[in-house]
């Protein structure tokens, strides 16, 4: 376990770090991957570099956390707002923002997966294509693609209302 840390820390946590650019969410992010990697270890079976295992494993529970985190920021009204007008502001912010998480739901997976990647990892167009095995272009296709539906099902829903 020692050699394993020793040899992927610096990994697991700069890949973090890149992602969420807070360094005390990296560290706690970092060491609960090594917890779940060991609990989880009869699992890797060598298909890939252990440091691509590990860093896989700190990309879910990074998203696990912003999941948890988008959940309670909706659910909890923010205290330091004392303006009504910024409140009722803030409420339908959070309440587009919602309806655009559940539209993306709507997608195809695999849409829905590129677009997650590149709007919560804020990962590249070829970082995204290589996870599918697929090129850069297909990456900003299908990305681009999930956007025109998203904007079109948004676009319906207004004139549903009107």
């Amino acid at each position: 376990m020692d050699e394993l840390y020793r040899e992927n820390a610096k990994i697991v946590y700069y890949f973090l770090f890149s992602r969420c650019k807070d360094e005390a969410l990296a560290e706690d992010l970092m060491q609960e991957t090594f917890v779940r990697a060991m609990e989880r270890i009869e699992r890797f079976d060598g298909s890939c570099k252990m440091s691509t295992w590990l860093c896989q494993i700190a990309k879910h529970l990074l998203y696990q956390h912003w999941e948890k985190h988008r959940r309670e920021t909706l659910q909890e009204p923010d205290e330091q707002c004392a303006d009504a007008g910024n409140v009722e502001r803030e409420v339908m912010q959070r309440m587009e923002l919602e309806d655009v998480w559940e539209r993306m739901k709507t997608l195809p997976q695999q849409t829905y997966r590129v677009m997650m990647l590149r709007i919560v990892s804020d990962l590249s167009y070829e970082q995204i294509g290589g996870m599918f095995g697929k090129s850069e272009s297909w990456a900003r296709v299908t990305y681009f693609r999930g956007k025109q539906q998203l904007l079109k099902a948004i676009e319906m829903e207004g004139i549903k209302d009107a």
